[in-house]
């Protein structure tokens, strides 16, 4: 479950491209679409730097590195 969770921020990130695509496209349209996508990238990509700090790959190689 660690490892989802470094990954949560790359989807947010994703999801707000994938909104910016479809406003591009002329799919959605308006300010609304435009500020939901800039919140999904810069909230995800808030959150991949947090969440990879947080979750660490493998606690035994970080204490090595400590050392």
């Amino acid at each position: 479950m660690n490892k989802m969770m470094r990954y949560v921020g790359i989807a947010l990130v994703l999801l707000g491209v994938l909104i910016l695509a479809l406003y591009y496209f002329n799919a959605l349209s308006g300010n609304g679409t435009l500020g939901t996508a800039a919140v999904f990238l810069v909230v995800g990509f808030i959150s991949h730097i947090v969440l990879n700090k947080l979750f660490l790959e493998d606690p035994e190689q970080e204490s090595l590195k400590n050392q």
